[in-house]
């Protein structure tokens, strides 16, 4: 389903913290006088003075090389239209978030107050000293030709209007795979365009350069088809007139192979398709409404291919499978320009790379083992990890080959980890894990259901389907709370214990029989039940719910005993543990034990390892295991440096399938040069560490709360190990965001537990 946007969500989203998306942060120290110096006056004079002589260097001592310019005037924002610039700088800051999300460039967004082409291309030629590319966007038809075909002749550094190039080249790929699963040439094929701005014209013209014939081309516009008789086309629509006799869009259907839309919803009929020759080709890329309806048109005809600009649809035409990469390539080699031949190779590589074994990792965010090639995936999805390394090195091949490239990669697969290490290649973690929720949501209940925190959680979850809410608690003041906050909880079901008496007591009898010989009398055992967390425990375990959340509001200790006395732990495991993922800007790193243990003893601290590496696995990634004490192999004596140098010993006898190194200070597990100068019998040499086991619960609690106040690292957490069904508990005080993310991790848990 497409996802569901509040207003007063998007608004808070915008504002709430620092305003905006994006902020400037220093790369190198500024924490002592000489940092200083060395940062501005005197020591910046050096750079200046090497670059003055040789302008190139500009890329060795700044950020040139690395940072684009997203431009727009704000004449044709999204649907919009034209608001102006500063209503599109929303829009343009989250161009530059999926800019350094997805390929690790640094953005500037600017928003120009000027209309007049000329006047906006000398301001935009300007900036070249400061870019290393430009990123055009929202710059309304026709101007928008005018400006971007310019500002590539008069600008030495790549420029690309991605509103006309992003759409073509990730379409243009789609339909060279639609061609080969159809069994028909790109030369022969009938091609309707029903629409005349700027994707469309740019559309248009690279299905040419792929091969297409213009002679095969009807382009329409709200008027009809675009014929050399008619009187009012201006000097874009002229290029593509058609000598054929068809004046309207269902005369120009008839016999077409490839309908491509880039104009309004629902204009598309179902008779108008079944115009078309057999096996035909539709790309609705009108958003958020297709120019015809999926279900409707695959009912029309059940022989079609088809692909919209929709996430909850086969085959969507994102543009974020091509800008990212496709800059990140020319960046790399100092391209002059994004030029024809780099579109191309990025169209191809696209294309390939759809017909490659989809990664394990892909199946699991997308809830499908069944992703093949064919007319259901026709090109990659925006989630797939090879798209950098498959996408970047292809444009940048083609720079280099078109000569367009200052400068030359000489070792690709140096080149190919170079592009991981930039963007973390596992960063986009929670993004698979909800994907991968939504594919099949299961039932969690939310034992602390009278916190608006939590039902505002619920209520993105319930539009997002990333799970299936049941809320815990007093229903009166529940059903206030939804009142008051304006919420849709149509459909949610609230359970309320002290409604249901009999129920109370059939829960207390079964802890009774779990715990008769471990304390608890009858009394005790239905007093206890009163408590939610004991309650949403037994659903769990009786299969009422798949799932429990709960301690925002309670002490970890208090939320953990119930699930302990009710559910209890995996068989064959003594205990649990808890892992916190610190999403960082080099990647995730998983923390463990961080709110469980006191003070594990050797023996313990193994079986941790045994539950953590399992629990890294669970998120598709390799564990690479550092013990972690305050002496490096034997450097200094104690107890805890004695414990940990024996736990890692033990743990690498008991799995020896993993890497396990230590005992190890946190910087040296971390900076694999100290490693190589003082221990390079390291098994982390080349590997390099990203599962941190702490000696006890003070350490490892610090740690993760340091880092994620100070270090600009998100924490996702706590992730409860070792449970014999699905329970997670938050964090004291979590946001709205850090539940959802928990809940996402619970249904992917859930639906792990339901294979076993």
């Amino acid at each position: 389903m497409a996802i569901k946007i509040r207003k007063q969500d998007a608004l808070n989203y915008h504002s709430q913290g620092k305003p905006g998306k994006i902020e400037v942060i220093p790369t190198k120290p500024l924490s002592s006088q000489l940092d200083l110096a060395l940062a501005y006056s005197p020591g910046v004079a050096e750079p200046c003075l090497e670059i003055a002589d040789d302008k190139e260097k500009v890329y060795k001592y700044t950020a040139k090389g690395n940072l684009v310019a997203v431009i727009s005037n704000g004449t044709a924002v999204l649907g919009l239209g034209n608001i102006g610039p500063e209503a599109s700088k929303p829009v343009m800051e989250g161009k530059g978030v999926l800019f350094k999300k997805f390929a690790g460039i640094d953005v500037f967004d600017i928003e120009i107050d000027e209309t007049d082409p000329k006047k906006l291309i000398q301001i935009i030629k300007s900036l070249e000293p400061t870019f290393g590319g430009v990123n055009l966007e929202d710059i309304k038809s026709p101007e928008c030709f005018e400006i971007e075909q310019t500002l590539k002749k008069e600008m030495n550094i790549p420029v690309m209007h991605d509103d006309q190039h992003g759409t073509a080249i990730i379409s243009g790929a789609a339909l060279l795979n639609a061609l080969e699963v159809s069994g028909k040439k790109i030369d022969e094929i009938k091609l309707v365009v029903n629409g005349a701005g700027a994707s469309a014209v740019s559309c248009t013209r690279f299905y040419m350069s792929l091969g297409v014939k213009k002679e095969n081309i009807v382009m329409c516009d709200s008027k009809g088809a675009i014929r050399s008789d008619r009187d009012d086309l201006d000097d874009i629509k002229k290029e593509f007139t058609t000598e054929r006799n068809v004046k309207t869009l269902t005369e120009a259907m008839t016999g077409a192979d490839v309908f491509l839309g880039l104009s309004k919803g629902n204009i598309l009929t179902p008779d108008q398709l079944n115009l078309m020759a057999p096996n035909p080709i539709v790309f609705a890329l009108a958003n958020p409404d297709p120019e015809i309806a999926y279900d409707l048109a695959m009912e029309t005809r059940d022989d079609l291919i088809m692909a919209t600009g929709r996430s909850d649809y086969p085959n969507q035409v994102n543009n974020v499978l091509g800008f990212p990469y496709i800059f990140r390539g020319a960046l790399d080699v100092r391209a002059t320009s994004i030029n024809e031949e780099m579109k191309l190779a990025a169209a191809k590589a696209i294309a390939a790379m759809a017909k490659e074994p989809i990664p394990e990792i892909v199946n699991k965010a997308y809830g499908d083992n069944k992703i093949t090639f064919g007319k259901f995936y026709l090109i990659p999805k925006p989630l797939d990890p090879r798209l950098i390394t498959t996408i970047a090195p292809a444009v940048a091949k083609a720079a280099m080959d078109s000569g367009v490239a200052k400068t030359m990669i000489l070792d690709w697969e140096a080149y190919e980890l170079e592009l991981q290490e930039r963007i973390g290649i596992d960063q986009r973690l929670m993004l698979r894990v909800v994907t991968r929720a939504k594919k099949n949501p299961k039932r969690v209940v939310f034992a602390e259901a009278d916190n608006i925190k939590i039902l505002k959680a619920v209520q993105v979850l319930k539009d997002e389907k990333v799970a299936i809410p049941i809320l815990l608690g007093n229903k009166e003041k529940i059903d206030f709370l939804i009142q008051e906050n304006n919420l849709d909880m149509t459909g949610v079901p609230i359970v309320d214990p002290y409604l249901d008496e009999e129920k109370l007591k059939h829960f207390g009898d079964i802890l009774f029989e779990k715990r008769k010989r471990k304390g608890l009398t009858p009394q005790e055992c239905h007093r206890l039940m009163k408590d939610r967390n004991y309650y949403g425990a037994m659903m769990v375990e009786l299969g009422e719910a798949d799932a429990l959340i709960s301690g925002l509001t309670k002490d970890y200790p208090k939320t953990i005993l119930p699930a302990l006395q009710v559910i209890g732990v995996k068989e064959g495991t003594d205990r649990v543990a808890g892992m916190y993922i610190m999403n960082t800007s080099k990647g995730p790193f998983f923390f463990s034990d961080t709110t469980v243990n006191v003070n594990p003893t050797a023996d313990q601290l193994v079986e941790i390892i045994g539950l953590t590496a399992n629990g890294v696995k669970f998120f598709d990634i390799e564990p690479r295991i550092a013990v972690l004490s305050y002496s490096n192999f034997g450097s200094a004596k104690g107890d805890v440096a004695s414990k940990t140098a024996k736990a890692t010993l033990m743990a690498k006898a008991k799995f020896p399938e993993l890497v396990i190194e230590g005992e190890m200070q946190a910087n040296v597990a971390l900076n694999e040069e100290i490693q190589i100068g003082n221990y390079p019998f390291s098994d982390l040499i080349g590997k390099k560490a990203n599962t941190l086991i702490f000696p006890d619960l003070s350490s490892g609690n610090i740690a993760y709360k340091l880092l994620s106040e100070l270090g600009n690292a998100e924490a996702i957490g706590p992730i409860l190990l070792g449970m014999n069904k699905p329970v997670h508990i938050l964090q004291l005080g979590s946001s709205i965001r850090e539940i959802i993310n928990m809940v996402a991790v619970a249904v992917v848990d859930a639906q792990t537990q339901e294979l076993k």
